[in-house]
């Protein structure tokens, strides 16, 4: 009578081993390509073009501090900014920067490539919040400006 099982075939582990193996950088932050002045997509040929790296941080922190959390439902809970808590709250200067600092943190933490910021600073005139950071991440560095 048959086997009902297949039997173990020794050519399967060779068929396998011959593989090419190819490394996956699956933890390469990606992102499209962003024209920050027009606020839009950068095409290519009317393609999408995709960035990695620092480029791809980079559009990465300056659209979530673009975007207030809570708003938009395509996005989790944990992306986006809430820096608009800070207009009309009649703060003095030094208590708007450290909260400002510390929302902007809070905003980040959860991109894993992003290990902290330096030279943080703020500016606020006719409502307008104006922040400027570099952002240290495990890419390199990147200035910001929002």
């Amino acid at each position: 009578m048959a086997d009902v099982l297949p039997t173990a075939n020794s050519n399967l582990a060779a068929a396998i081993a011959s593989f090419p193996t190819q490394e996956i950088e699956a933890n390469i932050p990606r992102e499209y390509a962003w024209d920050f002045e027009k606020n839009d997509f950068q095409l290519k040929d009317g393609k999408f073009q995709i960035v990695e790296g620092i480029e791809a941080l980079k559009i990465w922190i300056w659209k979530a501090l673009k975007t207030s959390r809570y708003t938009y439902p395509i996005y989790s809970d944990n992306y986006g900014q809430e820096l608009d808590k800070l207009i009309g709250e009649g703060l003095s200067k030094s208590l708007a920067e450290s909260e400002a600092k510390r929302l902007t943190l809070e905003c980040l933490k959860d991109n894993e490539h992003i290990l902290s910021i330096r030279s943080f600073s703020v500016d606020k005139s006719n409502d307008v919040l104006s922040i400027t950071f570099t952002a240290i991440t495990d890419c390199g560095e990147v200035t910001i400006d929002v």
